[in-house]
């Protein structure tokens, strides 16, 4: 893992924080827009990335905005909208060549910071509006964006299982919106939410690279103007629902999705989140856990099975392939691997191998610029002093009683099985 220091700078309108890192030859730019997830604005929040890339004041067409791009030898640009707990993000990412590296007399980040400064605050508009034919066009890609949904059965299944899990939560929304809120969406009133977008959400701007030598910090303040940075709300982490939900529902399907989902009631800056990541691995997060072990190797009852956590909701989730009659008896086997992490049943020697692939895994994301810019960003929405450098000390430390006093915080909330339609019994 390479040796990376972060300075971060409190402006008026924005956090910037410059991650000073000599591995890279390239500079990376990430600009991190982040609100509360709601019902009113989530679709317009998922139009917007693929609208504002289509076009600019000065570079009105998508080819000529590329065209421009490349002319920054070769920057790439990206915008995509997700969700980190109960907050919506909106991020607008620029990768470019570090100047110190190559032979020019133009200052490249004069020309990215510019072309982004146009980006956000001059898009392509027309009477008051984004222009017409680009948001008509780009609707039809965001509705065949959910449409695709349908075609991918895991993701299908966990999007409806987060959907009833969390039913009166933020978190239950689709990231990716709803088709019916697609024909409320006008040029007018997408590019007013725009504006409200741009004075009112909490906005972190990362730079990661070789940029010690760099004037960076006056560069940057030019994508924060005319704004007040407000306050970014904590994730709210629900208790559990007083009795499990099962939940079965049927698709034209031959592999059944059996999924979990589970209140862990830990996130990013509890005291025992390090042990959590240890106990995600043991039980599902590698090819050596229980899940995979047992379920997928030794009872073949399913063609994959995993589990991740969510680091700011406080949630876990397991995954599984299964034939649609398998349903009862991996139901019963998945539930067993988590009464033995309950009881401790795994050995000393799997806890520090599991240790060292967790450490390891965060490092490998630690070796990509945009994965140093992901890890530095929890801290900020999980309001935490806790560094990924901090993290990695603690996971080190867990112990196997940790790891125990983990599981049993842990409670499952919702059993959901996507099953074929031919299946009329599974679950029954």
């Amino acid at each position: 893992m390479t040796s990376i220091t972060e300075q971060v700078i409190k402006e008026d309108g924005c956090n910037i924080h410059l991650l000073h890192t000599k591995k890279f030859k390239t500079i990376h730019i990430s600009l991190k827009f982040a609100t509360s997830l709601t019902r009113e604005d989530v679709t317009k929040r998922a139009l917007l990335p693929y609208v504002i890339q289509q076009g600019t004041k000065s570079f009105p067409t998508a080819l000529k905005l590329r065209g421009k791009l490349d002319e920054i030898y070769g920057a790439v640009l990206s915008i995509d909208s997700s969700k980190k707990g109960e907050q919506a993000v909106l991020t607008i990412r620029m990768e470019i060549p570090n100047e110190k590296y190559i032979q020019t007399e133009e200052s490249l980040l004069d020309e990215a910071i510019s072309l982004l400064s146009e980006i956000l605050y001059e898009p392509k508009v027309e009477n008051n509006g984004f222009d017409s034919k680009i948001v008509a066009r780009e609707k039809i890609t965001l509705k065949n964006k959910m449409e695709a949904l349908h075609e991918d059965k895991m993701s299908l299944a966990n999007t409806r299982m987060i959907e009833e899990m969390c039913k009166d939560e933020p978190y239950g929304l689709r990231i990716h919106g709803y088709e019916e809120d697609l024909e409320t969406i006008t040029p007018e009133n997408l590019y007013e939410y725009y504006q409200k977008l741009l004075k009112e959400d909490y906005l972190d701007i990362f730079v990661s690279g070789d940029i010690e030598d760099l004037p960076i910090e006056d560069k940057l303040k030019k994508l924060s103007t005319d704004r007040k940075q407000p306050e970014l709300t904590k994730p709210l982490v629900t208790p559990k629902s007083a009795k499990p939900l099962e939940l079965v529902e049927r698709d034209d399907i031959t592999q059944a999705k059996l999924h979990f989902g589970y209140r862990t009631n830990i996130t990013y800056d509890d005291s025992d989140y390090a042990a959590l990541h240890v106990f995600n691995g043991i039980f599902g997060g590698f090819p050596s856990s229980k899940l995979f072990l047992n379920v997928r190797e030794k009872h073949s009852l399913a063609y994959y099975a995993a589990s991740r956590i969510e680091s700011h909701k406080g949630l876990m989730f397991v995954f599984s392939g299964i034939a649609p009659e398998q349903y009862d008896l991996a139901k019963e086997i998945i539930n067993d691997q988590m009464e033995q992490m309950v009881q401790g049943d795994f050995t000393e020697e799997h806890l520090e191998e599991t240790k060292e692939m967790t450490i390891n895994q965060l490092k490998e994301t630690m070796d990509h610029p945009q994965g140093i810019i992901e890890l530095n960003y929890q801290r900020v929405i999980a309001k935490s002093d806790v560094t990924p450098e901090t993290l990695i000390k603690k996971i080190k430390q867990v112990t196997k009683d940790e790891v125990m006093t983990v599981a049993k915080k842990i409670n499952q909330e919702i059993v959901y099985l996507l099953t074929s339609k031919e299946d009329a019994d599974s679950g029954n």
